[in-house]
């Protein structure tokens, strides 16, 4: 037995045949360029670009450190456009190589995370959490929808309450969770037509809105960091919503309309609807005045916003503000969350990111790079086209930076270095492109709100609009988002204290 078992085995291993022929290991062959795709020829053809950038010789007048920073600043590009590691990651990689070669001092990394706009979105995502988690949603989904009968106005009434949600909530993604539960409790209670456009109608609004605030957005106060760093005038609460809420109501109510009439027929918008409260609450019962707890969130979050809009009277910091108010809404007599769990839902990644973006951009004005940008550019070129241009570029960054705060991290620096050769406010330049980049509607991984509104995650039921509906919607969408943001860049702001040129 053992020899029909180990026997032929062993022979083969000991003395292998002579006619058994071993052929030698593989040579390393070239891709066939066939089978590449458009984007790994891309991304082939920039990596050659950075190493070039590093190996090629530049003029004298170019510093070691602005080609440094240059090639660190390209690769972190790179990155955020073509690999999946987190943005977050590349940032603070990016930022570390750039304090190891002394192009930035370790304290230039580190101070942005003692700024007051840290502080300021902190204090903001505290005091949404505990009013998110009091239940307001829901009773507000009653309050605006029961009793309307025509569908347009119900889109536009939710269409100007999720504008207002940009002062007391930061960032898109916390916003599409304060508004999906109102969403979840209306598909219940109106025709599936009007379900689908309000899918699309709402995280369309809270990306155009946050432009209303400046917590409406982690680029918005990226952007303001990297002004105020480059020895520019920032914003405050105050100037940033004079300038981006009227932008904000329009843009938003227009693509609301955009939508609501492309996704319905006429017989649909002339239809009536029959919303009551027994509907909405699916038989739960909900009181007609505010629990104790609903009554302390809403005090504290009006007095908070309150606040921040009369900085100039009374003075207090809009960060103290916010701090202020997420001691009291968590506070163990007057609060309505405990301050430890509020604590884990404030997105550490997205601060981590802004700080380190900042330390990216003062290495690019310090270098010189920034300013080596500027040399290509035509001498003739008029202020205008670039304005435009600006638009333009930063409404399209969106399909290969799919994250808004990188997006301002890149296109920020450069924007505000070129301006000035161009005749072009610096500062102006800026806020154009920051709200230019609030479009990203193209697919649903472009933005969270988006993705948080498809509603796929439950594989048995079907998603609330299908990515055909949002690529149709993009294509209607961007011509009117680069419409009006171009009439407010050359025809509103400079009217509401924002010059445009020098």
């Amino acid at each position: 037995m053992s020899q029909l078992m180990y026997g032929p085995a062993y022979r083969v291993a000991t003395t292998p045949p002579p006619s058994l022929h071993v052929p030698p290991p593989p040579r390393a062959s070239l891709p066939d360029l066939r089978t590449l795709t458009i984007t790994q020829i891309i991304r082939s053809i920039l990596a050659a670009l950075i190493v070039v950038l590093w190996l090629v010789p530049l003029p004298e007048q170019v510093t070691p450190d602005a080609r440094a920073t240059l090639v660190v600043f390209a690769a972190a590009v790179w990155l955020w456009v073509f690999s999946k590691v987190s943005d977050t990651y590349v940032a603070l990689g990016a930022a570390s190589v750039i304090v190891l070669i002394g192009v930035i001092d370790v304290d230039d990394l580190f101070a942005p995370l003692g700024d007051e706009t840290v502080w300021l979105l902190i204090g903001a995502f505290i005091i949404a959490s505990a009013v998110t988690s009091s239940g307001l949603a829901v009773r507000a989904a009653v309050a605006l929808s029961v009793g309307v009968t025509s569908p347009r106005v119900l889109v536009h009434l939710l269409t100007l309450s999720v504008v207002c949600t940009a002062f007391a909530v930061p960032a898109t993604s916390g916003r599409a969770a304060l508004v999906l539960p109102v969403f979840v409790a209306l598909t219940a209670v109106v025709p599936a037509w009007l379900s689908r456009v309000l899918a699309l109608a709402l995280p369309s609004v809270v990306l155009f809105s946050a432009v209303a605030s400046l917590i409406g957005a982690g680029a918005h106060l990226i952007t303001d960091q990297i002004l105020t760093g480059a020895g520019m005038s920032g914003f405050s609460f105050t100037r940033w919503m004079i300038l981006g809420l009227p932008l904000a109501l329009v843009s938003s109510h227009v693509a609301s309309e955009i939508i609501f009439c492309a996704l319905s027929t006429s017989t649909q918008r002339r239809s009536e609807l029959d919303i009551t409260r027994e509907a909405l609450t699916q038989g739960a019962p909900l009181s007609a005045r505010l629990s104790s707890s609903e009554y302390r969130a809403v005090l504290i979050l009006g007095v908070a916003v309150v606040l921040w809009f009369t900085e100039n009277v009374h003075g207090i910091p809009p960060a103290m503000v916010a701090v202020l108010g997420a001691l009291l809404i968590t506070s163990p007599y007057l609060g309505t969350e405990d301050l430890g769990s509020t604590v884990k839902k404030v997105p550490w990644s997205l601060l981590l990111f802004m700080t380190a973006t900042i330390a990216i951009s003062q290495a690019l004005t310090k270098s010189g790079a920034a300013a080596l940008l500027t040399r290509w550019l035509p001498a003739d070129l008029s202020g205008w086209v670039f304005v435009l241009a600006v638009i333009v570029l930063s409404t399209a960054a969106h399909l290969v930076i799919q994250s808004r705060s990188a997006r301002s991290a890149v296109l920020v620096p450069i924007v505000i270095a070129i301006a000035p050769t161009v005749g072009v406010n610096p500062v102006a330049a800026a806020f154009i492109s920051t709200a230019a980049a609030g479009f990203c509607h193209t697919l649903p991984a472009s933005a969270k709100p988006l993705a948080i509104f498809q509603g796929n995650d439950d594989p048995d039921s079907p998603p609330h609009y299908r990515t055909s509906d949002l690529m149709r919607m993009s294509a209607l969408l961007a011509p009117m988002h680069f419409a009006v943001t171009a009439a407010f860049a050359f025809f509103i702001w400079p009217l509401l204290g924002l010059p445009l040129y020098l």
